[in-house]
Parts: C-alpha cells; structure tokens; sequence
C-alpha cells in the first residue's frame, strides 16, 4: 500500500482493511465501498466505534460507484471476490478509472482472468503475493497503468509471472492440490472410456500445463 494513499476499497464488508491501514496511518483518505445495505450498515458502525471517521468514509453503492473524482482516489483494492466478479466491476466503470489508480486484487478464484483483464487494459502487473492460512490459499495481485503493457505468455496468466518463478510453498501447496484433483477426474474419465472428449482433452491439456511448472516435466 503506497503511503498516504487515497484509498477506494470495493466490497469492504465490514471495512477492517481501510479501517486497519488507518489506524496504522498507512492512508490519508478511504472510502469504503459496499452495495449491499447489512454489510454498509455494519461498516458504517465499525468505522465509527475504531474512531477513523475523518479517515474513512462508508458509501452505499454498486461496485467503483462508490467513489466520485472529488475523492481523488490514488489505490483501489478488490478482496475476497471471485475473478470475474472482479472483472466485471472493472469493466463496468472505465471512466473510473480514468486517472490510473494503483489496483490491488485478491482474486479467491479465477485469478487468470483478472490477469487477462489486466493485459488488455495496459495494467502492469508489479507484484504478486501467494499466501496459506488455515487451509485457504490467498493471492494478490498489484497492477499499475502503463502506457506499453509487456504481454504475458499463457503459463504466466495463468499461474502468475513472479509467482512461477519463485515457487513458494503456497504455491507449490496450490497447485499440487490443484494436480491431484485434476488427475482424480482425468482417472475418473478413463474409466468412463471417455478419451475422445472434449473435457478428457482440457484435463490432459491442465495435467501437463501444471507438471511443467511444478516439475519442468511436460507431463507427458
């Protein structure tokens, strides 16, 4: 998070990241961003009972809506949504985005298609986190607006340009798990003597994607 950022955090639920980052004094501003009226209402409360009300501003509304150009905002964060979830948020407001904030997502599923997005919205992926907690794997993604996007080959988008190369044990965790399911429903199809499906293919397709990049092995 770049200090002193302006803050615009999507879906905050409760708020707890804004509400953190301001008590930290890591942001001069947010908005915490929330369409449905329990979830605003709670966060509303909460910002209120940790005292950051000069901080941290609670608005109803639908995805980037929640934020005007009055508010300046420098940094978006999108957490604990699916990938096209994310996307289609992105997507819907283009002229939010306008001034080039900083985005920070963490995708819990469908995390190549925000990656995707991002390559065809000249956004620069920067940093990559992968992190395992009590059974759950988080990843997070920074992205800045360039002008010249460097264009990610299909394993990149996939598995993530700095997560692929550093191989972390969350990593390593994710896609091993990740394996053996596929190669359980790959088993399963066998069986079935369903070879020649278009399904049978994808899976034989995944099997040998992941092995490469776990194992430089081509899967084969």
């Amino acid at each position: 998070m770049p200090a002193g950022a302006r803050l615009a955090d999507i879906g905050s639920d409760h708020a707890y990241l804004p509400v953190y980052l301001a008590k930290k004094g890591c942001i001069s501003y947010a908005i915490a961003g929330e369409v449905v009226k329990g979830p605003y209402q709670n966060a509303t409360k909460i910002i209120e009972q940790e005292n950051v009300q000069d901080v941290v501003h609670s608005r109803l509304a639908d995805g980037l809506e929640a934020y005007s150009k009055e508010d300046r905002i420098d940094t978006i964060t999108i957490c604990g949504m699916g990938g096209p979830l994310i996307v289609s948020i992105l997507s819907a407001a283009p002229e939010k985005l306008a001034t080039h904030p900083l985005l920070i997502l963490q995708p819990n599923v469908g995390t190549d298609a925000v990656r995707g997005w991002l390559e065809q919205n000249c956004y620069q992926i920067t940093q990559e986190e992968i992190l395992s907690e009590a059974g759950h794997i988080y990843e997070i993604i920074v992205a800045e607006s360039v002008i010249n996007v460097q264009k990610m080959s299909r394993d990149e988008l996939f598995f993530g340009p700095f997560l692929m190369q550093r191989k972390e044990p969350a990593f390593i965790e994710k896609w091993t798990r990740e394996l053996r399911r596929e190669e359980k429903i790959f088993s399963a199809l066998t069986t079935a003597k369903k070879e020649n499906t278009v399904k049978y293919l994808e899976v034989k397709e995944k099997i040998k994607q992941i092995k490469g990049v776990l194992y430089h092995d081509n899967g084969q």
